[in-house]
């Protein structure tokens, strides 16, 4: 379904084909999240969206709907697809990998697959709902183990406390933020700028604002800093202004 309504939103497709497969036993792990990989440049390889399913309770089906968006189409595949495939840009430009504007891109797509006509169940817009709480849960245990000295376990009982999410995913999540200090904040904090750009660029441009074009802006120039992609918003809101 969402395939089909990409090109409503979207002028820049994906070349690349994403397929879907279940990790490997040896890197297999209960409660691990689902992620991408993605394909080469040169499409020798697709891109490949990565299921752990040793332990079936661990990934709540009200979940999988809005992780398939995040981590396909129009998330993490398109997003890092259509990256590698730009021409006429420096090659570091198609490989770079900012956290904020990757997993800020990929989360904003879970809400936006909604607007496309997404979860047309209560049941998984519910597991929409569930992640994106998740991804605001990160912004205060990442914070409390690294600036409050929060030990596991405090981190644990905050994520039981304010969120549904099975005990093997916390646990997961909560050691993987242990490793990698500020990763989990980019989620939420790329999002927001993103959702933030293109209100302005409606505000801005009124009955011109074409989501299609706002789309195309932010994600034709391959990963960049927040701040680079702020400019890229603002050039393209003037550009728009004057035809």
């Amino acid at each position: 379904y969402i395939h089909s309504k990409l090109p409503e939103y979207f002028g820049l497709l994906p070349k690349a084909d994403l397929i879907v497969k279940r990790v490997e036993a040896f890197r297999e792990q209960d409660g691990a999240p689902q992620h991408y990989n993605p394909g080469t440049p040169d499409g020798s390889r697709d891109g490949v969206y990565y299921a752990h399913l040793s332990d079936m309770t661990a990934m709540p089906k009200n979940e999988m709907e809005a992780i398939a968006y995040h981590e396909g189409n129009p998330g993490h595949h398109m997003q890092i697809s259509i990256a590698q495939e730009l021409e006429g840009v420096p090659e570091f430009r198609t490989q770079a990998f900012f956290i904020a504007y990757i997993e800020g891109w990929a989360l904003y797509s879970e809400l936006l697959a909604k607007e496309m006509g997404a979860y047309n169940s209560p049941y998984t817009d519910f597991g929409r709902l569930v992640t994106e709480m998740w991804r605001a849960i990160r912004l205060v245990v990442d914070t409390g183990i690294h600036s409050k000295g929060w030990t596991e376990q405090q981190a644990i009982d905050y994520f039981k406390q304010n969120s549904p999410i099975s005990e093997a995913a916390i646990s997961a999540e909560v050691r993987r933020y242990f490793a990698w200090p500020s990763q989990a904040t980019g989620y939420k904090v790329g999002m927001l700028k993103i959702i933030e750009l293109r209100e302005k660029a409606k505000l801005a441009l009124g009955e011109q604002f074409d989501i299609k074009g706002f789309h195309d802006t932010v994600l034709g120039g391959g990963s960049v800093p927040l701040s680079v992609l702020e400019r890229m918003v603002d050039n393209w809101i003037a550009t728009v202004k004057v035809k």
